[in-house]
């Protein structure tokens, strides 16, 4: 006589994040034919609308000028998240930009091509909040791997000083926080800088 086993109830599961997504670079002719597809990307991941999309592409399209700039995309079946950077210049250290932000010991690093600025990670809200210190996490996979493709030593990135959700997402994924480069006295700066090491 057989017997009749039942079949288990099937459990709906997502992929393994160790399975994860795979990261290509794009270069900058295939960033400008895929712009509003990036520009999806973005307004899927952080939920905003278009004009929110709009000042993306806009700050990508600059960030896209500074030599040394890459971008790498995440990937499955669609586009699930992106980063971007590029080498920090050490003759820009001392002036605007992320360069204002950073404390003198940091321009020896630029002056070698070491310093690397990631200005954007563009991941979907469980990055931010599933397994941030795991190095499968997207952000810090798209983050580590923007690092050692170009052999630097240090990422840095600024952040909003009143950004805290950004800030404590930054932290948990390894960034550290660097203490301010002005003099006591003067108001707090609008940005904090923070570095990444590969």
């Amino acid at each position: 006589m057989a017997a009749h086993v039942l079949d288990q109830p099937s459990r709906e599961r997502g992929a393994s994040p160790r399975a994860g997504a795979v990261l290509r670079p794009l270069t900058r002719r295939q960033i400008a034919d895929r712009l509003e597809e990036l520009g999806e990307v973005y307004t899927h991941c952080s939920a905003g609308g278009d004009e929110a999309r709009g000042c993306f592409q806009r700050r990508l399209l600059t960030a896209v000028r500074h030599p040394g700039f890459a971008l790498l995309l995440a990937q499955n079946t669609d586009p699930v998240g992106l980063a971007y950077g590029f080498p920090v210049r050490a003759e820009g250290c001392a002036g605007d930009g992320i360069g204002a932000y950073l404390p003198a010991g940091l321009y020896q690093l630029a002056a070698k091509g070491r310093l690397f600025a990631i200005p954007e990670t563009v991941v979907p809200p469980e990055a931010y909040r599933q397994y941030q210190g795991r190095d499968w996490n997207l952000a810090r996979r798209l983050q580590k791997r923007l690092l050692d493709d170009h052999d630097a030593a240090l990422g840095v990135t600024l952040v909003r000083r009143d950004d805290t959700g950004t800030l404590d997402a930054l932290r948990s994924w390894g960034w550290r926080c660097v203490p301010p480069s002005g003099t006591a006295g003067q108001p707090p700066a609008l940005c904090r800088a923070l570095v990444l090491s590969p």
